[in-house]
């Protein structure tokens, strides 16, 4: 049996589907998924000998008629996106509106938004269920969700991970800046969702498989012939940075140390090694 997955929004989940027809990547089909009928892209075909009870077959692949629908419906998005804005508005809720997304068979409208609490909107979707007449769902995202939605640039002045490849967030911590000898600087280390940067964790694992076997930072060590205490990691070079008695400082293989004495353990060690994840 073949098995398609699909795409219904950019670098968004993914879904599995059984088809007959002759499918490839990049193709355009409708297909039913947790939120309705869409317009959805495959990514990729392959062979399966079991498929679960659960999958459902593709529609059909999308034809001019579908097409036609898919542009119709983003313009009703528009105009329901302004409705929206403005009910919520003149209900004062909380609440910030993202996206508004038709589906196909316009049987129903989801309504994205953030909140930075929950929010009972029961009054606005019986407005917007009595101005749109069909069924209406309100659905709250994250920040990350919302950047991804909207795209844009990041700090490096390439277009969002999120919005560009990324289909999953892992979680970050600001551990992960200080194992990087980044500088703790909010700005510097968020992305434009607000929260810490997603490329923060592609070296994360690199970084923490080598600090296991660098020497600890402020332990006192020797490589060859000099002696001093180490006061910087640099696990792409896999090197370390020993401060003599001199006062030198001097740079030496990672691996060609050997320490001595290890650092005294503080409670701001501890504190460090207990700090939470940001996701």
């Amino acid at each position: 049996m073949k098995i398609a997955i699909v795409e219904f929004m950019r670098v968004g989940q993914l879904y599995p589907y059984t088809f007959e027809e002759e499918l490839k990547p990049g193709d355009r089909v409708v297909a039913e998924y947790e939120r309705g009928v869409a317009l959805g892209k495959v990514v990729k075909v392959y062979e399966a000998e079991y498929i679960e009870d659960d999958i459902k077959p593709i529609i059909r692949k999308a034809t001019e008629e579908d097409f036609q629908i898919y542009e119709e419906n983003k313009k009703l998005s528009e105009e329901a996106f302004k409705i929206c804005k403005k009910e919520i508005e003149n209900f004062n809720l909380n609440m910030k509106l993202v996206k508004v997304e038709y589906m196909m068979d316009r049987k129903k409208i989801v309504f994205y938004f953030t909140s930075p609490t929950r929010v009972d909107f029961r009054a606005l979707v019986k407005k917007l269920a009595s101005i749109f007449k069909t069924r209406i769902e309100m659905r709250q995202i994250g920040v990350r969700d919302e950047a991804r939605m909207l795209g844009g640039l990041g700090l490096c002045g390439d277009e969002l991970c999120c919005a560009r490849f990324l289909r999953t967030f892992n979680p970050v911590s600001m551990k992960m800046t200080k194992q990087q000898n980044l500088n703790i600087n909010v700005k510097k280390i968020s992305g434009a969702c607000g929260r810490l940067m997603c490329c923060l964790w592609y070296e994360h694992e690199m970084y923490e498989e080598f600090l296991k076997i660098a020497p600890p930072m402020d332990s006192l060590a020797k490589a060859g012939d000099v002696e001093g205490r180490v006061v910087y990691i640099n696990p792409i070079k896999k090197t370390v940075i020993l401060r003599t008695q001199e006062g030198l400082m001097v740079e030496v293989g990672a691996f060609d140390v050997e320490v001595l004495e290890a650092p005294e353990i503080t409670e701001e060690n501890n504190n460090e090694e207990m700090e939470g994840e940001e996701i």
